[in-house]
């Protein structure tokens, strides 16, 4: 029987005689996981240098896994979009309109989830906890991930693909001179990216952040800072159009490797001008994540779909066959193990979460006391619980569609 097939992850695994790559699962794979890692430490004060995002300017291998996701997405689009012949129909409008609002409101269900669990297991009352939608986060992964995915998959509708580069080129500038004109790479009230979610969406439905011990409201997922991630969706979309020219792996990796090439040395060349800043999403940032999300991707064809090195990368495989619910997964269980509160003798209060406890309990003794080795550890265990859910989803071919 014929698995379904998720609309996430629309290119499936290459067999021997076919045009598809598994490469693509394993890139999505690579960044979830990623994702899942960099977003659980055992200790927020502790974090292993190389997971912590760039405080402002400048750029982690953290700051890399939701670009190469948000990349991919794009790829993702262009093989979905196929079927309709890239033209716009009001079934196709409604599928992605149906699509974007799943995973705006799914991201949404997650943030007030969060809430609510704190709510439960501290003073507040039952009603209270329910009720927290006047100071809930509005935007923010899923939200920036449906906002996306809607515009850019209307935009490869409704304008030519010859004319798309232009589109990007367009929105990469006007937001140039957005930034520039509104103190756009300063961390502070009066950036441009931060008044704008003041105004439309309030200060109580922001993210808050600290660069430089100052701490502001300021969303690194906002609703400006959305306009090139709509580019660079695009960029994405654009890749896809290059791996289906031809059937010739080789050739898809030469067109990867220079587009990447051109893009990571525009991305670094502009960062004399306009920082490389994920916060406030530049468009060096854009540029550089996307044509070393090009290269990467280009270099995974070459290791496990010309030179046939695969056993590797099937746990990365569990998380891209299922891509977005393996990211729910993760968030749920982080809210569900950082939240619940559990009876401890040896706690001061009687109480602690399961977080708390696995890593002050267990692993700050099991490595001596080392705190950055232990919050390692736990991220690391917490990426492993995850898959072994991912694996039982894999085993029985179940594809989760969101």
């Amino acid at each position: 029987m014929k698995p379904p097939v998720n609309a996430d992850t629309t290119v499936a695994r290459q067999t021997k005689g076919s045009g598809r790559l598994l490469a693509l699962d394993i890139l999505r794979g690579i960044t979830i996981a990623g994702m899942i890692l960099v977003n659980n430490p055992g200790s927020w004060g502790h974090i292993y240098a190389p997971l912590a995002h760039a405080e402002w300017h400048g750029l982690t291998p953290t700051d890399l896994v939701f670009p190469f996701f948000m990349f991919i997405m794009g790829v993702s689009t262009y093989f979905s979009l196929r079927k309709y012949d890239f033209r716009f129909s009001w079934s196709s409008f409604a599928k992605i309109l149906r699509r974007s609002i799943v995973i705006f409101l799914i991201g949404l269900a997650i943030a007030w989830f969060g809430l609510f669990l704190r709510g439960m297991f501290s003073e507040a009352t039952f009603m209270e906890a329910v009720f927290t939608f006047d100071h809930i986060r509005v935007l923010g992964v899923m939200p920036r991930l449906a906002i996306c995915y809607g515009a850019g998959a209307f935009i490869a509708l409704l304008v030519k693909r010859v004319a798309i580069p232009w589109v990007i080129a367009g929105i990469l500038v006007v937001y140039s001179i957005l930034l520039l004109a509104g103190n756009g790479f300063e961390f502070a009230d009066n950036n441009i990216v931060s008044i704008v979610d003041h105004k439309v969406l309030g200060p109580d439905h922001m993210y808050t952040d600290t660069v430089d011990g100052v701490r502001l409201k300021f969303d690194p997922e906002g609703l400006l800072s959305t306009l090139p991630s709509i580019a660079h969706m695009l960029i994405g979309f654009m890749c896809g159009y290059l791996l289906t020219k031809t059937r010739d792996n080789q050739l898809r990796i030469n067109s990867l490797f220079i587009l990447g090439t051109i893009l990571t040395f525009a991305g670094f060349l502009l960062d004399f001008g306009m920082p490389i800043n994920k916060k406030i999403w530049s468009p060096s940032f854009v540029l550089t994540t996307c044509g070393l999300a090009s290269s990467f991707l280009g270099l995974l064809i070459w290791i496990i779909d010309i030179r046939g090195h695969r056993r590797w990368c099937r746990f990365f495989e569990v998380f891209g066959i299922n891509p977005l619910f393996m990211y729910c997964l993760g968030a749920v269980l982080s809210i569900i193990i950082g939240s619940v509160k559990i009876p401890c003798a040896t706690a001061a209060s009687g109480f602690v979460t399961p977080k708390s406890w696995a890593y002050a309990d267990v692993l700050m003794p099991l490595c001596g006391d080392n705190a950055t080795l232990a919050s390692l550890i736990f991220a690391i265990l917490f990426v492993v619980m995850n898959w072994c859910i991912g694996l039982i989803l894999y085993k029985k071919q179940i594809y989760i569609k969101i």
